[in-house]
């Protein structure tokens, strides 16, 4: 439901106030507004002004600011006062009910997974196994324990059979009057965006505005425009002001900047209390043995080691996963997620809340691991590794693991690039419907991953920037569409699923600006 503009804006001050009441950055301006009252400048007439002035020349409003527009870009807008929470995770009952039983069935996976091996979901180490466990932190991967019996909770493709099932029950036999014509696998009437619309949407990918990504823009020659770019870059960065971060990394960031833009950004800034946080988490996991410490491992062992880009950073992924696991802040984007935590207890503990252990609600840890390896070519230090990540997670990832109708969640990204293909490459997609090599059927695991391991890394960070600077995952369903709009030729000639995929199995040599470039800007609308 929606509310009037006015009282709309109220219910947000009021809940932006309300979550950054409890927060450090609220003790920490008392604090430094005590510390402003033996200064000679502040006035006792003018107080309340000169405290505010003092705020604002040491930085600190800036601070303040950056903490409100990361709660502005995290959290939805309000729904109408009235209307019940499960509306604020997912308006849509079907949807609702859809991720529930989904969840149902990873839960019941899990389960039999303890039961056929006999292990508990989470039990405590025994104390030699948690000093051995403390000894080796840097280095588990050169740990080989047996790992043949733990299966994958789920693959890509089984999530994909779950969302071409998904139907809107208030049309009868599928008869969607609007919808009629769309011949992919998304069965559930969506709005999403056309090209028009998209390129309004991602203006600064225009072909005439300066990018990093782009060798040979006739516009501007590339060193002029790189210079320059850097040149503004560090100008943000001195500013420190978290909405321009966001504006200027649409047009792609620098290498050298990149990290601390992004740090930027998602307000991350590893204070000591972040460290100590992070510490605590890591304590837990010395601790106690979780079921999916084993699954985070077989992943990691399975999809990095084996990944030319990523297995060096194997042990990385270790800690940043098994502290992801045990980590309960994440659970604050349930509010707003339509996935719910599945909730397990310590062995012999069973109904008693203190030793409630949530578990992650994807436990397809291999998309995990994808998600986390690029930022390690960024971030060297464990603990802010760990927090961009999980702040990477709880604005974007999980909508890609968690079935909604938010724009950004995977339903809508399928959707969007179906509709894409079908109505600018038509012929091209009836051909590949035909011969039973549905396109979507390719293009999910890229989409699900957003393209880790798939692009060349300099390639997925380029991808990543416009993420963050259009706070939405779309461009990942309009790539998806480029990518078959650029090997379309050899596509057309293609006769059974198994060869379209061999066209498309290898897309470490792409350029991505120049494709989403040529996709929105060139393509006849």
């Amino acid at each position: 439901t929606m509310v009037d503009p006015d009282r709309g804006l109220s219910l947000t001050i009021a809940r932006v106030v309300q979550r950054l009441q409890g927060s450090s950055l609220h003790s920490q301006l008392e604090r430094q507004a005590r510390v402003s009252l033996h200064k000679p400048e502040i006035k006792l007439e003018s107080l309340k002004e000169d405290i505010k002035d003092f705020l604002k020349t040491s930085g600190w409003e800036k601070k303040l600011q950056n903490a409100v527009y990361s709660e502005l870009n995290v959290f939805p807008s309000p729904c109408h006062p009235a209307a019940p929470p499960e509306h604020i995770k997912e308006p849509l009952a079907y949807m609702r009910k859809a991720q529930g039983s989904w969840e149902k069935r990873i839960l019941k996976s899990l389960n039999s997974m303890c039961t056929e091996l006999n292990i508990p979901l989470a039990q405590k180490r025994p104390a030699n196994e948690q000093k051995e466990l403390l000894n080796k932190w840097n280095e588990m991967g050169t740990d080989e324990p047996d790992l043949s019996l733990f299966r994958p909770v789920y693959a890509p493709k089984d999530f994909l059979e779950v969302l071409m099932n998904l139907r809107n029950p208030n049309y009868e036999n599928g008869e969607q009057p609007s919808f009629r014509n769309h011949l992919g696998l998304i069965q559930v009437p969506l709005k999403v965006k056309d090209i028009p619309e998209l390129k309004e949407d991602f203006s600064e990918l225009g072909l005439n505005i300066g990018q990093l990504g782009i060798d040979d823009s006739a516009q501007v020659p590339p060193e002029f425009f790189e210079n320059e770019h850097v040149r503004v870059g560090q100008k943000v960065l001195a500013e420190q002001d978290s909405a321009a971060a966001q504006q200027y990394v649409r047009q792609g960031c620098p290498t050298a900047l990149r990290a601390d833009l992004w740090a930027l950004i998602l307000n991350i800034s590893n204070q000591p209390e972040d460290i100590l946080y992070y510490e605590q988490l890591k304590s837990n996991v010395i601790q106690h043995n979780l079921l999916v410490d084993s699954l985070i491992y077989k992943d990691v062992k399975l999809t990095a080691s084996n990944d030319d880009y990523y297995f060096v950073f194997e042990d990385y992924l270790y800690q940043v996963l098994l502290c992801f696991s045990r980590d309960t802040s994440v659970l604050e984007h349930f509010t707003y997620s339509s996935a719910t935590p599945p909730k397990s207890y310590i062995q012999g503990k069973l109904g008693m809340e203190e030793y409630a252990v949530f578990y992650p609600p994807n436990v397809n840890f291999n998309s995990f691991i994808l998600s986390v390896a690029p930022l390690c070519f960024l971030y060297h230090e464990p603990s802010k590794l760990y927090q961009i990540f999980r702040e990477m997670y709880v604005r974007f990832f999980f909508r890609l693991h968690s079935i909604s109708s938010h724009p950004s969640g995977i339903v809508s990204l399928c959707l969007l690039f179906e509709t894409l293909l079908q109505t600018h490459l038509p012929q091209l997609f009836y051909h590949l419907r035909e011969i039973g090599a549905q396109p979507l059927r390719i293009s999910f695991k890229w989409m699900v991953r957003a393209f880790s391991g798939y692009l060349a890394t300099d390639q997925l960070l380029l991808l990543w920037d416009r993420i963050l600077g259009y706070n939405s995952l779309e461009i990942l369903a309009v790539l998806a569409a480029a990518v078959f709009a650029f090997r379309a030729v050899n596509l057309m000639e293609v006769t059974s699923l198994a060869a379209a995929e061999a066209v498309l199995a290898d897309l470490s040599t792409l350029k991505v600006m120049p494709l989403l470039q040529i996709f929105l800007f060139a393509t006849v609308t």
